[in-house]
């Protein structure tokens, strides 16, 4: 007869994984636990779409710790998103989007789950998740996408409602999912950290293209999603701005952008030679953050990139047409440019009936007066 295994007691500590020792020649059955550190609250945070809503989401991770603070947050988005969460110091795991992170999370058990996506994936995903309380999105039996919390609704009809979303609606995105996730609205900020080799890389860049610690530096953020094409100005308004820029002749100016921009970033460099510094755009998703983060000012559309801005805390001169400006929080570190009295902004739409008039409508003088306006408010 086979004997007994005996069952051992499993410490209840974040360092614990049940493969390995947490510290090198050391049994924690034998000896006791070494730091002890306390799973506490579990949360898991839903939120697969866009990589700005993974980036806007993590001003809610600071609430979340308030509210618990002893407490594990884990995370599960799509790839390259999760490159957005290395280092940060709030969340505890990241899950990247796959059939093997989907069998684990499936088998564990949280005390709060929230979807932040109103998609039917992420939906569905909460519907298997385990969790003593569920906020946010999920679906019913017919396949609908619904809100499983009072909280949720407001958010819920923004998505079903365009006169309340387009025309009605002051509350910035931030604002609405603390609501949606039952937590206080502190208007915190975006959450995203380096790496100690990545601050080295953005320093030896900075010598090797000749950008010294008191230049004035100005960056582009030129393209958007391909799902949205005309959230961006086009090459020859990008001309006229850094054009305008270049005169003042205490400039410098850097291009940014991801491998679908690369072309576009060419063009608009053209014209410019040596007088702009087009940044790399094939380096990948953080090294990309790594090239945004030297420029001090950042004029961008309603993107990705513009969000990085945001994280990175830089002053943003943002400009906006068919997405909802009122719904973005600059943090009073820049100003927002949209149409004044165009009936047909915003929108939301991928294509456009009235020859891009909002596009049309960008005040380019008045980018290239409110970068002059910051730099001569610094001087004084």
């Amino acid at each position: 007869m086979m004997k007994k295994e005996k069952l051992y007691p499993i410490p209840s500590c974040k360092n614990f994984n049940g493969y390995k020792p947490c510290f090198p020649d050391y049994n924690c059955w034998e000896h006791g636990c070494k730091e002890n550190i306390s799973i506490g609250q579990k949360t898991l945070i839903i939120n697969l779409d866009a990589m700005g809503d993974v980036l806007m989401t993590t001003a809610q991770l600071k609430s979340i710790k308030k509210k618990f603070p002893e407490s594990s947050i884990f995370w599960i988005t799509l790839k390259p998103a999760d490159q957005l969460l290395l280092n940060n110091p709030y969340v505890d795991q990241v899950f990247k989007y796959d059939f093997e992170s989907l069998s684990i999370l499936q088998q564990m058990e949280f005390d709060y789950a929230y979807n932040i996506d109103k998609s039917q994936r992420s939906a569905s995903l909460l519907n298997s998740i385990s969790a003593k309380h569920k906020l946010g999105f999920g679906l019913n039996p017919d396949g609908k996408i619904i809100p499983l919390n009072d909280g949720a609704f407001y958010n819920y009809q923004l998505g079903m409602d365009d006169h309340l979303k387009f025309k009605v609606n002051q509350r910035t995105g931030q604002d609405y999912l603390s609501e949606t996730l039952e937590l206080d609205y502190e208007r915190n900020d975006y959450v995203y950290q380096f790496s100690d080799e990545e601050l080295e890389f953005q320093q030896k860049y900075k010598n090797e293209v000749g950008l010294e610690e008191n230049d004035l530096i100005v960056g582009f953020n030129t393209g958007c999603s391909n799902l949205f094409p005309n959230k961006k100005m086009t090459v020859e308004q990008h001309h006229q701005v850094i054009e305008q820029l270049l005169n003042h002749k205490k400039y410098k100016i850097l291009l940014f952008g991801g491998p679908e921009d690369t072309k576009r970033n060419e063009q608009i460099a053209q014209p410019f030679g040596d007088k702009i510094i087009n940044t790399p755009t094939t380096m990948g998703l953080r090294r990309g953050v790594c090239f945004e983060n030297l420029a001090e000012l950042i004029i961008t559309g309603d993107s990705f990139g513009m969000h990085i801005a945001i994280a990175l805390k830089k002053y943003v001169i943002a400009w906006f047409g068919l997405s909802c400006w009122t719904e973005i929080d600059l943090y009073d570190r820049g100003i927002k440019l949209f149409p004044k009295d165009l009936f047909c902004s915003p929108c939301w739409k991928k294509s456009c009936p009235y020859d891009l008039e909002c596009v049309q409508q960008i005040d380019l003088k008045r980018i290239d007066s409110e970068a002059t306006n910051y730099f001569d408010s610094k001087e004084k």
